[in-house]
């Protein structure tokens, strides 16, 4: 005889089995995050070792290490811009072991590129933007170009070249054009070590750069930081103007960290690794390393960030568009 899967009897046991298994996998959840980090984590940051991300990467790892009494190892895969390295994260289980650190190219290269092995918005979870500088543009410390009012007079009467290296720099240089009605054509580059040779060489007029980037050849005295892209002057370079100082609004720029997992990551890992980077963070050799960088620690929170991210790529879409800049 077969059973009726229709009584009442047997439709509320059904229930309650569904109920408990539901219940059972958020307290496998729960466990897992009351326990997380259960083995090493991966740090994957998809830059060169050296440059601003990895920087701020290793600092990171070096404190959430020591808090934990479990490694977290920054990896390094390059390539695309940052797509590769990205790519292996969307691929990764969400467990919270496998973790990215990248910067605003993320959200600019859908704008950028016609295709992505991921979907940007949905192959991701936010889990904090950790810190931000401002965009800045260098010139030869030694050059005829010693204040932004000097440059754009320049810029508005000859052709200039103005590096790039990657898809910030490119657009924040574009937005610069824009703004003050610039002759200024856009130079690629591989990286922004190379910028800063040739603008320190005399064969490049200026660039923009991270202040990470630009920050040991000012010490050096090799370069000068002219112009900042915020709505405030910094304290490394206090003679360098903001932008609207100088007549252009709306140039704005920021190159910032964000945290990233896999989508899916569970509620109460995000939640973890938020508290967790503030009590790193909190530590006073930790905010000056990153002061001395010309890091501010953000921490924002995972909706506000998510809310940040699709505004930034709103914001560049507009201004590739303006420019005629196309995915390529």
């Amino acid at each position: 005889m077969h059973p009726n899967f229709n009584h009442p009897n047997r439709r509320q046991l059904l229930a309650g089995l569904a109920s408990l298994a539901a219940a059972g996998t958020a307290g496998n959840v729960l466990a897992q995050a009351a326990k997380y980090p259960t083995k090493p984590v991966t740090l994957v940051v998809p830059y060169s070792a050296g440059g601003g991300t990895d920087i701020v990467g290793r600092l990171m790892a070096q404190r959430l290490t020591e808090l934990w009494g479990q490694s977290m190892v920054v990896e390094n895969r390059t390539g695309a811009n940052g797509v590769i390295g990205s790519s292996t994260v969307a691929r990764a289980a969400p467990d919270g072991h496998t973790l990215m650190l990248v910067v605003g190219s993320h959200a600019i290269n859908p704008v950028l590129m016609k295709s992505l092995p991921y979907d940007t918005d949905k192959a991701f979870t936010a889990v904090t933007n950790i810190a931000s500088s401002p965009s800045v543009l260098v010139v030869q410390a030694g050059g005829p170009y010693k204040t932004l009012p000097d440059l754009l007079a320049a810029a508005r009467k000859e052709e200039l070249g103005c590096g790039y290296s990657e898809g910030l720099t490119r657009l924040t240089g574009e937005l610069i054009r824009q703004a003050g009605n610039l002759k200024l054509t856009g130079v690629p580059y591989k990286g922004g070590a190379p910028i800063m040779v040739d603008i320190i060489g005399g064969h490049l007029p200026m660039g923009v750069t991270s202040v990470l980037t630009a920050l040991p050849h000012v010490r050096s005295g090799a370069l000068r930081v002219v112009g900042v892209a915020s709505d405030r002057r910094m304290p490394l370079f206090p003679d360098a103007m903001t932008f609207k100082e100088a007549g252009l609004d709306g140039v704005e720029s920021l190159s910032w960290y964000g945290l990233f997992g896999p989508a899916g990551l569970p509620e109460p890992i995000v939640a973890q690794l938020n508290q967790d980077l503030k009590k790193v963070t909190s530590d006073a050799v930790v905010q000056k390393q990153m002061h001395d960088q010309g890091a501010d620690i953000t921490l924002t929170p995972p909706a506000e960030f998510r809310s940040f991210l699709a505004s930034e790529t709103r914001k560049w879409a507009q201004v590739a568009q303006r420019g005629g800049i196309k995915a390529e």
